[in-house]
């Protein structure tokens, strides 16, 4: 039996293109192989963080391109260090990367409108200034929520009144299906508290390893040393594909087009959800991104289903995993076809049918 993955947060194959991205790797490197080959500047390929500075409208020496948008969250970290703010649950790699590293850190919870800014607002008063909040505020990875404008617009705010750091994570704000995009937490606030990370791995491919963070003039040279050491100089010849891509007008049409496929996996995500699990699990119903958040009986531990899961062809990761409750998994619908998702809810229904309180 073929194993149907909802554990896999990556883009499908037909996702990815293949023949424009190679196309582009050629011309880069005829137009300009003799700097995309060499050791080049620490902060990125100059041509694609100019072109990422006009884009959220900063000047290019705030721009820190990095091997994915995780190493920003890796950068912020080690240059800041002390308390930490994250969601609850929240993307499972910096939570690895605190408790692997014991540093102090809080969680506020995450409801279906986004991270609880009331919370927020007591856990700042309980203890030392945090050195930053990680938050992604939109498609959030594990939930796929999104915090809602009011609470973009609070959430701005306080970082302003209080020079609070924030870490917007936003790789995947431009993979929407449905609604209209709301501001980023970087443009309501200025850029002055809000630090901006990003990636081009969910809108043109992961295996590219191209992200970037903008951070306020001042920590830019702290982040250029950490990453000097880090790498000494960048993978060049990915971010100057990257850049070409960017050049040649590909990129929009390339989003409507993934936008297309992953919409129509969300979709069979959803109504096979409401078909098998109707009245036994709880769901949101995401705008976008890569992910939806099941709430599974509470007699029912999604670290043992799994295991069962596992033998019957269907994977997914638990809640727990991100900090969540034990009876909560979160579902990627990116990775696999309309029927597939069909065929794997099902599987997985059946188990959580079958005897949920011995699970």
């Amino acid at each position: 039996m073929e194993t149907i993955s909802f554990a896999r947060g990556i883009p499908a194959p037909e996702c990815l293109p293949v023949a424009e991205l190679a196309d582009c790797a050629k011309a880069a490197l005829e137009r300009d192989g003799l700097v995309a080959l060499s050791y080049g500047s620490t902060l990125g390929y100059g041509p694609l963080r100019e072109w990422i500075a006009e884009r959220h409208g900063v000047e290019p020496e705030r721009v820190l391109v990095t091997n994915g948008s995780l190493q920003a969250f890796h950068f912020v970290l080690d240059s800041l260090g002390g308390r930490v703010i994250v969601e609850r649950p929240t993307y499972d790699r910096p939570r690895k990367i605190l408790l692997a590293a014991g540093a102090e850190f809080d969680e506020v919870r995450v409801d279906d409108d986004g991270l609880d800014v009331d919370e927020l607002e007591r856990v700042l008063a309980s203890g030392s200034k945090p050195s930053f909040v990680y938050t992604i505020p939109t498609f959030q990875n594990p939930t796929g929520s999104t915090l809602s404008e009011e609470r973009r617009r609070r959430l701005a705010q306080l970082a302003s009144d209080r020079s609070v750091a924030i870490l917007e994570d936003d790789p995947y704000g431009l993979v929407r299906f449905d609604g209209e995009p709301l501001p980023s937490l970087f443009e309501l606030e200025g850029g002055r508290n809000v630090m901006y990370s990003s990636s081009f791995s969910k809108t043109i491919a992961p295996g590219l390893r191209v992200g970037y963070a903008i951070v306020p003039a001042a920590l830019g040279p702290e982040l250029e040393e950490l990453a000097a050491s880090t790498y000494i100089t960048p993978a060049l010849l990915a971010q100057a594909t990257v850049f070409e891509f960017l050049r040649r007008g590909l990129f929009k049409p390339n989003l409507e087009r993934v936008r297309g496929l992953l919409r129509r996996r969300r979709d069979a995500m959803l109504d096979a959800l409401e078909r098998e699990l109707a009245g036994q699990a709880r769901w949101n119903r995401p705008e976008g991104g890569y992910f939806l958040w099941l709430e599974l009986p509470g007699t029912v531990d999604a670290a043992k289903l799994l295991i069962r899961a596992s033998g019957a062809g269907v994977t997914f990761v638990p809640g727990e995993d991100f900090g969540g409750p034990s009876a909560s998994a979160r579902l990627a619908f990116s990775f696999v076809s309309p029927e597939e998702i069909d065929e794997g809810v099902r599987r997985l229904a059946a188990l959580v049918a079958a005897a949920p309180a011995a699970v």
